[in-house]
């Protein structure tokens, strides 16, 4: 395959285009995320907004992750698309994702190991101007250094087939599934926190009947959610609040959890 890159989109926009501040701002956030002890996760769920609005709720979970930094060297991004709408789970079809803090190379070896997959597409076009992916990247980069990634852009699936795809991808301790998602969407603060809540608990109980008014990203968070019923997985909240807490109008606002998937006889240790 001839090597190509597909450019970072939002740099400037959603998050810092100047890798210095990029740079600083993810060593901010991180620092001042709240510690919090997370059993090791197999998998977990962050949002995907500006990081004005979401980064400390990402940075919440990304935090805690530091000591797997050298041992997670492959990361399984899913997140839903919002610009172009596609059939399945597309691949893109380029060889390395680019951020301000430099390239992060596709995993060649489990793009190979899903491709077959009916549900499994190759449409450069949904990732080129897709954030909910891109906005992982740099606090990836930041927490883990190296690695590879395979990134997928989910459109309409079922929840089932979104499972079959992570159980193929779901290796073993140098895997890290990351699922991107922002919860509820421009309600009233005080009725965001509380569908959020509800939210929270399907989550929490591993319900995968989440809707898209719940969460954006629902079909690749119920995908994961049937994939840790049948591993055993058990679901921690890390933080869950909205943009009225961050930086945003209390009138209409979104929703941010950060959940952190790891199997039960850790969390007992």
């Amino acid at each position: 395959m001839k090597p190509s890159i597909r450019p970072a989109a939002v740099a400037g926009m959603f998050y810092p285009g100047s890798a210095v501040t990029l740079a600083r701002e993810l060593a901010q956030m991180l620092d001042d995320a709240p510690q919090k002890q997370v059993a090791r996760p197999k998998a977990i769920i962050v949002p995907h907004a500006g990081y004005a609005y979401s980064g400390p709720i990402a940075a919440s979970i990304y935090a805690s992750l530091g000591a797997l930094r050298g041992t997670v060297r492959r990361i399984t991004l899913l997140g839903p698309t919002h610009r172009i709408a596609v059939s399945g789970l597309a691949l893109p079809a380029s060889t390395a994702f680019a951020t301000p803090l430099g390239t992060v190379p596709i995993d060649q070896q489990a793009v190979a190991a899903i491709v077959d997959l009916p549900q499994v597409i190759v449409h450069a076009a949904t990732h080129a101007q897709e954030h909910s992916l891109e906005v992982q990247l740099p606090f990836l980069q930041t927490v883990f250094g190296d690695f590879s990634l395979l990134p997928l852009a989910v459109g309409d699936a079922s929840p089932e087939q979104v499972a079959e795809v992570l159980e193929r991808l779901w290796g073993g301790e140098e895997t890290l599934i990351v699922i991107s998602s922002d919860l509820s969407h421009y309600l009233p603060y005080d009725i965001a926190r509380g569908t959020d809540a509800q939210t929270a608990r399907h989550i929490l109980d591993l319900d995968p009947t989440l809707d898209h008014r719940q969460a954006c990203g629902a079909t690749p968070v119920n995908g994961l959610l049937l994939a840790a019923r049948r591993h055993g997985l058990q679901a921690q909240l890390i933080d869950l609040r909205n943009s009225g807490d961050t930086a945003g109008d209390r009138s209409r606002v979104v929703g941010y959890g950060a959940f952190a998937f790891h199997e039960v006889d850790q969390h007992a240790n």
